[in-house]
């Protein structure tokens, strides 16, 4: 049964769109991830030299496993925000005679052989050799090794038990930062050292294999919990079962003197307002307005005139980037009826324009106060607002003919990176990195003054000409129109 999975499972991902008409961004992803690989074998090949060299009167291995903890909370924090419990479409199944238990362990194994899995590998096992080579007992650091690899795959699960527990919440982040937070806390003030415990703990295992057993057991123990918690959920009608709630109803009346673009206006406010993920996106504004208050305070990145741009990009354009990057993946659920309907598709997007515009506007006068820390932060970030309203408005629009992953607006909001795609990382660049690097250079070698001048000329240039943009941009996504219908109305 498992073999026929696996064939399932190979079958519709080389069928999918996402691998038929990505093929390039795949070929990028690729690259990604032995970029990754590469990087952690040289961290393994090279880490016994580096603590040698940083502490010559200590153990490079005791020193190792002192760091442990950290690489722990670590890892947990960055499977937590990427990495997500592998699916596969078990509805079809679930009127089969196949057990619910064969699914479940089939998905429990499938998370077992992730990327996130097999990269750390990469570390632990050239480290493990450098120290063979460097005459350590060959029988402690095999079981060593075997030791840090049963924890691989305990922070594995374990990161599926606190996103099932969180799931319900929009801030679902918050009991990872809790619990990361309240560890760090009592190892930082000496309350619990968690640094000094895990590595004792690491190396009496090394020392005394039959200890091993100790992780093992906790190993499954969280596959254990993880395969009831999955199969109390596997059920035919589980997500079929809605929550009722009373609508309230806003006066968008406002929205007309918009003129025919305003019915595109009101269902993207219903949209964002009625669904857990987009009013949780709609909420997290406050970021946008309070990001200048992480930087302005410290002299130090007051003296980095070159952030300016950054910061005023990003605050902003907040919800231009969180908005924005999924345009049209917000409307995928209805996709293909809005597309069978007598619309012009220049309008369905100009909507999108409007409401970008006018984030931008806002969040600009909110952030006004930001002169208190100088003059020149307010006319940087006018500079910045002036930029995203008439070049990155046009950029992330038509980054968005590229999207090809469909997005489930009843989800948690929160980190949440279901419909993300490379495209969503690739367009980073146009959009914060360019401007950021014109605005750098053009302070270094000219002044301030010009490097602001360089930002609103490429600002005003994008909104004189904005309709001619408007038309090409429009024009691609009518070529990747039923590319779109096709690729939402699968299950990527």
């Amino acid at each position: 049964m498992i073999k026929h999975f696996l064939n399932l499972e190979w079958k519709q991902y080389f069928r999918s769109s996402y691998w038929q008409k990505n093929m390039v961004i795949n070929i990028l992803m690729v690259f990604f991830a032995l970029y990754f690989v590469v990087s952690f074998a040289a961290l393994g090949f090279g880490l016994f030299f580096l603590l040698r060299k940083a502490f010559p009167d200590q153990d490079p291995f005791i020193i190792a496993n002192n760091y442990l903890f950290y690489w722990i909370i670590g890892d947990l924090l960055m499977r937590f925000f990427l990495q997500k419990l592998p699916v596969m479409s078990v509805k079809p199944l679930l009127t089969l005679p196949i057990k619910r238990s064969t699914v479940v362990n089939y998905v429990l194994g499938k998370s077992a052989v992730s990327f996130f899995n097999f990269l750390p590998l990469f570390a632990i096992i050239p480290f493990s050799i450098i120290l063979i080579g460097e005459g350590y007992d060959t029988s402690m650091i095999l079981t060593w090794m075997f030791t840090m690899i049963v924890v691989v795959l305990i922070i594995n699960f374990i990161n599926f038990i606190i996103e099932a527990f969180s799931a319900s919440s929009e801030l679902s982040f918050l009991p990872i930062v809790a619990i990361v937070g309240v560890l760090f806390t009592l190892n930082y003030f000496g309350i619990l050292p968690l640094t000094t415990l895990i590595g004792s703990g690491f190396l009496a295992i090394a020392g005394n294999p039959i200890l091993v057993l100790i992780p093992i057991a906790i190993l499954v123990a969280c596959y254990i919990f993880n395969f009831k918690i999955l199969r109390e959920k596997l059920f035919l009608d589980s997500s079929l079962k809605s929550k009722v709630t009373e609508v309230n109803a806003s006066d968008l009346s406002w929205t007309e003197r918009f003129g025919d673009i305003a019915p595109f206006m009101k269902l993207d406010l219903k949209l964002i307002w009625r669904n857990k993920r987009t009013k949780s996106m709609a909420m997290l504004l406050v970021v946008g307005v309070l990001y200048g208050l992480f930087f302005y305070p410290q002299p130090q990145f007051l003296k980095m005139e070159f952030m300016y741009a950054f910061i005023g990009i990003f605050s902003t354009g907040f919800f231009l980037i969180n908005f924005g990057q999924f345009i049209p993946a917000w409307d995928s659920g209805y996709y293909k009826l809005l597309m069978s309907q007598n619309i012009k598709y220049e309008q369905y997007l100009r909507s999108k324009f409007i409401l970008m515009v006018i984030s931008v506007v806002l969040l600009f006068v909110l952030g006004i106060p930001y002169v208190y820390f100088g003059y020149k932060i307010l006319i940087a970030h006018f500079a910045a607002a002036i930029y995203n309203i008439g070049v990155n408005t046009h950029v992330i629009l038509y980054g968005g003919s590229f999207n090809r992953k469909k997005i489930d607006l009843d989800k948690k909001a929160a980190f949440n990176y279901q419909g993300t795609g490379a495209v969503q990382w690739i367009i980073g660049i146009p959009l914060m990195l360019i401007p950021m690097a014109l605005f750098g250079v053009i302070n270094w070698l000219v002044g301030f003054e010009a490097a602001s001048a360089l930002l609103i000329l490429l600002g005003v240039a994008g909104i004189v000409f904005h309709k001619k943009l408007m038309k090409g941009i429009t024009k691609r996504y009518l070529d990747s129109k039923y590319k779109m219908i096709d690729a939402f109305s699968q299950d990527n």
